[in-house]
């Protein structure tokens, strides 16, 4: 059947070497087609391309050799492990190989035959390999006259590869599962590749001059390259080309999202005097930063326009996104619509109420508080507020989007922390007739690539400097020898008035994991600082308990508070100028800056000491003690973790990427976005004849998560 429709689409059941039980096993890696098996890539290689002689093969290398093999056998040890062994000769000298746990091996390597094998080589009453890949190069039964080279069964049975090269290979090594190895793996791809490759032929979704002018292969052969490389070296550009296509059609689905929001839903375009914006900026007690004054405008000229706004705002701890975010409040109120900001947990949302008195009480505006804790006879004064328009800003958590809130002319919702709202939250927000504009703020910084591909539907702006005179932030990373010493400054600090956190990763101890729990130390810190009150907060505690104990560090009645990350989102303490983080490696570097962010709020200098356990500190430690920048770090992590760490799977389960490394591949991230941006706007709907391969692309593989972008 031609267009490999019976071997791409077909079940992996009726592929060589498979059959019904493989293919359940097949399964646990999502591999289910021809096309996903295809697909299923290796994740490293085993460089085998260069062969050593036997003689000059030292102790502690890594060795490929090629030999005959001129004795073999299966030889049990003491401790019941069955051992294959066989000595390989070449024209410099032999040497043992030994396979431990592998006997079945003494069914598929015979005497006489050429044999490649790689590993490393170490003593073993004298030199022997343990090699991590072989292959049969050639069989002593072929050269006896013997026809084939023995059945697919068997090729598949012991992961041979079917060539007869003079010299070395290299190794795929697949991602595997339970009862079915990389090597079955391996040899399953073999014995299949050459008719899904016929079967995909000149299939192609990326035009011929995008690739060109990329320098990057057609598919087909990106593909064969990636299964079946000659060099280690041609890999990178076929991974290259199989991410682009995943980078470009991510963002195809992010422009159509934009798109379908900018056309098809009805917003408001705020062009109102700005007699409110300006008398703001005028009563402000400092001036805007650059980064802020660049910010506002980008929000000031969406809002102006009639599509719905939908942007990202994000700008580290104290970069003044709050400003910028009340401005574009008072954008919308200019034109007789309300405006609400929702954040994720109440002392957050009455936080913001408190900045927004202070902020707008010359401008005689009074903020609207609507959280769960706002009950009876003022939840309805206040629901009756807002569902007459004389509340005409509003702060709340998600109860603004819960049954019975009725706005009477809603115009803007700022959402504060992204990443605690999902999708949902935003298309609750969206279902009035004509939608809000929606600024989405966060202060956790994360690099420019994958803002794009989280958030590519939105558009970005960036507060990436801090306001003038701001103190930084004293770090230091010290070792257990400094802990004293650290605690006896940290009373010094409690003795004049301030106030502390000390952070652990645990709230009780453990025997598997060696790090001071939250529970021990807030006894042992009880104890060392008698006449300060001291406070536990952890995850384990119910809402109320952790509710009242932030209150109490917050109004200043509790001195040390004793916590797990549970503090990490942004309560203002003036006062708190010493975080103390224990075991700091088991905290990845957002989330160390982010805790750093909790002191450094008010006028006196804020200091940051965290502990390793280890002899020496991290390379993600380094990097922390030496960068204040929340964004010189996100790209850091970045680099030091990879992007699996950093963001592992979206919030519906799938996984966001499969081939493109964003620390490699920002150029075609970025050459993706733009031929996508640059699509759509002039066929949105991809009905163009020269757009047809994209539309039946994402038809075909990108369906599932083209529908989670309707919700915008």
């Amino acid at each position: 059947m031609k267009g490999g429709r019976s071997i791409l689409r077909g079940s992996v059941q009726y592929l060589k070497g498979v059959g019904p039980r493989r293919a359940e096993r097949f399964a646990k890696l999502d591999v289910h087609t021809g096309r996903d098996l295809l697909y299923h890539l290796p994740y490293r290689y085993e460089d085998a391309t260069t062969v050593d002689a036997i003689s000059e093969l030292k102790v502690g290398q890594d060795a490929t050799v090629i030999g005959r093999v001129v004795s073999k056998g299966v030889i049990p040890t003491r401790r019941r492990l069955r051992v294959f062994r066989a000595v390989i000769r070449d024209g410099s000298g032999h040497i043992e190989c030994a396979w431990p746990g592998r006997p079945w091996l003494d069914r598929t390597i015979d005497k006489g035959d050429l044999l490649l094998a790689s590993g490393p080589v170490r003593f073993y009453h004298g030199r022997q390999l343990q090699p991590r890949e072989h292959i049969v190069l050639s069989r002593a039964s072929d050269e006896r006259g013997a026809s084939g080279d023995g059945s697919a069964e068997r090729s598949a049975r012991s992961g041979e590869h079917g060539e007869r090269p003079a010299a070395g290979r290299v190794f795929p090594v697949y991602p595997a599962t339970e009862g079915l190895t990389h090597r079955q793996i391996r040899a399953v791809i073999h014995l299949n590749l050459a008719s899904l490759l016929s079967d995909l032929g000149d299939e192609d979704p990326i035009p011929g001059d995008w690739l060109q002018e990329l320098s990057l292969p057609p598919l087909a052969e990106a593909l064969r390259t990636l299964h079946r490389p000659s060099a280690v070296a041609r890999v990178e550009r076929c991974q290259r080309r199989l991410a682009f296509e995943e980078l470009f059609f991510l963002q195809l689905l992010h422009a159509r999202a934009r798109a379908r929001l900018r056309h098809e839903v009805r917003g408001v375009a705020f062009d109102a005097p700005p007699t409110l914006t300006r008398s703001l900026l005028k009563a402000l007690p400092f001036e805007l930063t650059a980064a802020q004054r660049r910010a506002w405008s980008e929000i000031e000229a969406d809002m102006g326009r009639p599509a719905p706004m939908n942007r990202l705002l994000q700008g580290d701890v104290g970069s003044g996104k709050t400003v910028v975010a009340a401005l574009a409040m008072l954008k919308a109120i200019e034109a007789g619509r309300q405006a609400a900001i929702m954040a994720p947990t109440e002392l957050l949302a009455e936080q913001h109420r408190r900045t927004f008195e202070k902020m707008l009480g010359p401008l005689d505006l009074e903020p609207e508080l609507l959280t769960g804790a706002v009950t009876g006879k003022a939840r309805r004064q206040a629901l009756e507020r807002i569902g007459a328009g004389d509340a005409r800003l509003i702060v709340g958590t998600h109860a603004l989007i819960q049954e019975g809130v009725e706005f009477a002319s809603p115009g803007l919702v700022v959402i504060d922390e992204q990443h605690r709202f999902g999708v949902e939250q935003r298309r609750r927000l969206r279902e009035s007739g004509e939608a809000p504009d929606a600024l989405v703020m966060s202060a956790t910084p994360i690099p420019r690539s994958l803002a794009l591909v989280l958030y590519g539907d939105l558009d970005l702006s960036i507060i990436d400097e801090l306001p003038p005179g701001r103190r930084p932030i004293r770090t230091a990373v010290r070792g257990p020898e400094s802990r004293d010493a650290a605690f006896d400054f940290l009373g010094d600090q409690l003795a004049q008035g301030r106030q502390a956190y000390v952070i652990y990763p645990l709230v009780e101890e453990s025997e598997a994991l060696e790090a001071r729990a939250a529970t021990v130390m807030f006894e042992q810190l009880q104890a060392r600082f008698p006449d300060i009150a001291v406070r536990l907060l952890h995850g384990r505690l119910s809402s109320a308990e952790k509710d009242e104990a932030m209150r109490s560090f917050l109004a200043g009645d509790t001195g040390l508070l004793v916590a797990t990350t549970v503090i990490e989102v942004g309560i203002d303490v003036p006062n708190a100028t010493v975080m103390i983080i224990e075991d700091a490696e088991r905290f990845g570097l957002a989330q160390l800056h982010q805790l750093r962010g909790r002191v450094g709020r008010g006028a006196e200098q804020s200091y940051c000491i965290v502990f390793h356990a280890s002899e020496t500190p991290s390379e993600r430690l380094i990097a922390f003690e030496r960068k204040t920048d929340g964004f010189e770090l996100a790209e850091e992590d970045l680099r030091i973790r990879g992007q699996g760490d950093l963001f592992g799977k979206e919030q519906h389960g799938a996984v966001l990427l499969r081939f493109a490394q964003l620390d490699r591949d920002f150029d075609l991230l970025e050459a993706g976005r733009r031929r996508a941006r640059a699509i759509v706007e002039t066929d949105a709907g991809l009905s163009k004849s020269a757009h047809r391969r994209f539309r039946h692309e994402l038809d075909l593989r990108y369906a599932r998560r083209e529908a989670l972008y309707h919700v915008g």
